[in-house]
């Protein structure tokens, strides 16, 4: 079967970038955004990462006060996290801002590099974490099964337009609108999965390069967000081609993430 776009993995934003017809290995970013402030999605984590020969960016959600939820493609074969929360900026200095190590990670027993099926991943914090105004961990976890034409979202400091090759320094949001999985496959075709969802590609919004692992989150009224989904994945055409951005679903791995904390707190 042709597909009309392949699958851009959001896998290693690394140092030296190998690309194939196929799949090119960067991460992904917010295009068509607006900044967003940290007082109002103080769950959102920068994460840098290291593996041998490469490092790369990612985001992370922070669920509790030692635990991080991001791709799996972000912990898969790392050696070393740098993680920093209270910050909506990467490189301005911020005396909100915290950089905390890990203590061990945990990558999806089924995750597949290849396709991004079960793409999530958790990274456990060397010690619990004191809540600020700025720091706090994420309202809810998916509550529901996500449904199409939901109004949701993207969160992360991945690049803000295809020439432009850097992160953003700021934070970016943006409001997008879920499709159905059948819509998704019109471009994706059978690599899309159950336990993933897509955002509409409108030009200049959705995810791209240095987004991947970021929160995908619903917001409820006073301002509650609810995470539902990872960033995943996006068309080899480019950030701001019209094709879909991929998600993985947070409500599909609920069962794996309570058993991740559970076999695993002090």
């Amino acid at each position: 079967m042709l597909f009309s776009a392949f699958f851009l993995l959001f896998f290693l934003s690394p140092i030296e970038n190998d690309a194939s017809d196929t799949f090119r290995n960067i991460n992904s970013r917010i295009i068509g955004g607006y900044p967003a402030h940290i007082s109002q999605f103080p769950f959102v984590a920068a994460i840098n990462v290291e593996a041998p020969g490469m490092t790369w960016f990612c985001g992370g959600t922070l669920y509790n006060d030692e635990w991080i939820i991001t791709a799996g493609q972000c912990v898969n074969q790392a050696t070393h996290f740098i993680i920093r929360l209270g910050s909506a900026t990467l490189n301005d200095p911020d005396e909100n801002r915290i950089t905390l190590s890990a203590s061990t990670y945990f990558l999806h027993p089924d995750f597949n590099p290849d396709t991004l099926d079960n793409d999530i991943g958790m990274i456990k914090l060397h010690l619990p974490i004191t809540f600020t105004d700025y720091v706090k961990p994420v309202t809810y976890l998916a509550m529901n099964d996500l449904l199409p034409n939901t109004q949701v979202r993207a969160l992360g400091w991945g690049q803000t337009n295809d020439e432009d090759a850097g992160l953003s320094n700021e934070l970016q949001g943006a409001t997008v609108i879920t499709l159905t999985n059948d819509e998704c496959k019109i471009t994706y075709g059978s690599q899309v999965k159950d336990n993933m969802v897509c955002i509409d590609g409108n030009y200049n919004e959705g995810a791209c390069h240095g987004d991947t692992g970021g929160p995908l989150v619903l917001m409820h009224p006073r301002g509650y967000a609810e995470f539902v989904g990872i960033s995943s994945f996006i068309s080899a055409n480019g950030c701001e081609s019209p094709d879909p951005s991929g998600y993985t679903r947070v409500y599909s791995h609920l069962d794996w993430i309570k058993g991740v904390i559970t076999d695993n707190s002090i």
